[in-house]
């Protein structure tokens, strides 16, 4: 069954919260999508179908096609006779997510040096900006994240294509997932902040090389702490033999 944490979290509202024009399916799917990208349903924990219609208090319909769009995306594995279970931390998923990532955002940024709003980008870019160092002096990593997504937002709504950000949203989840144990716990708001300077400064000079390699920089950060992510939540990885069965230590092992 799905892990206590996760259960009672789905029950404090969060139906509601995808919008009431959304249909039950995609906000069952929505809801579910956001417990597995935060950890609170976490890798190698099993789902049940019937306890979680009854916390969302939606019927199985809505639950099973929401499970089958997330093991379509990599998110949940289905075993036949065993039912659904988030899948674990991969890799390979990670590597793929990050190159589509970096394939489309260096060159959005490339169109953006050429675009004829760039003076409108540059002041939404610094506004961000101020907001951020705000964020990252009280330490308020919550917010600070919502204004690194706009951040990234405003460049691609800039470089001509402003409904690519779905796109890029999809592209990047199994990213989101390896960053949400990795910012700030392991990282630091002050290099980020560093490196979107950079970006606005290659922007405000028109130089597209420059531009391109400070987002390149940028997305590869990741990589950087890769490896402490990995020592630090090993029973959230896939591991060779592995059971697929979630260890007390990773119900005790909850990022705060």
């Amino acid at each position: 069954m799905a892990g206590l944490l996760g259960m009672r979290t789905i029950t404090e509202g969060r139906l509601g919260e995808t919008g009431p024009g959304a249909s039950v399916a995609a906000r069952t799917f929505e809801v579910l999508l956001d417990q597995i990208l935060t950890f609170r349903l976490k890798p190698h924990e099993l789902i049940s179908e019937k306890a979680m219609s009854e916390a969302l208090g939606v019927s199985r319909t809505p639950v099973r096609e929401a499970l089958a769009r997330l093991a379509g995306l990599g998110l949940i594995d289905i075993y036949p006779q065993r039912g659904s279970m988030v899948a674990p931390l991969r890799i390979a998923d990670l590597e793929k997510s990050q190159f589509l990532r970096e394939s489309l955002e260096v060159g959005l940024v490339k169109r953006a040096v050429e675009s004829p709003r760039r003076a409108e980008l540059l002041a939404m870019l610094k506004g961000e900006l101020a907001v951020q160092e705000t964020f990252a002096s009280i330490s308020d990593d919550g917010r600070f994240f919502k204004s690194d997504e706009l951040f990234h937002q405003h460049i691609a709504s800039h470089a001509g294509f402003p409904g690519i950000w779905a796109d890029i949203s999809a592209a990047k989840l199994h990213m989101d997932r390896f960053r949400f144990l990795s910012f700030p716990r392991l990282d630091s708001m002050s290099v980020v902040l560093g490196q979107h300077r950079r970006i606005v400064d290659a922007l405000e000079r028109a130089d597209a090389l420059a531009a391109e390699e400070a987002m390149r920089t940028h997305l590869r950060r990741i990589f950087e702490v890769l490896a402490i992510v990995r020592e630090r939540y090993p029973h959230y990885f896939k591991a060779p033999g592995s059971t697929g069965k979630r260890t007390e230590a990773a119900a005790a092992d909850l990022p705060e």
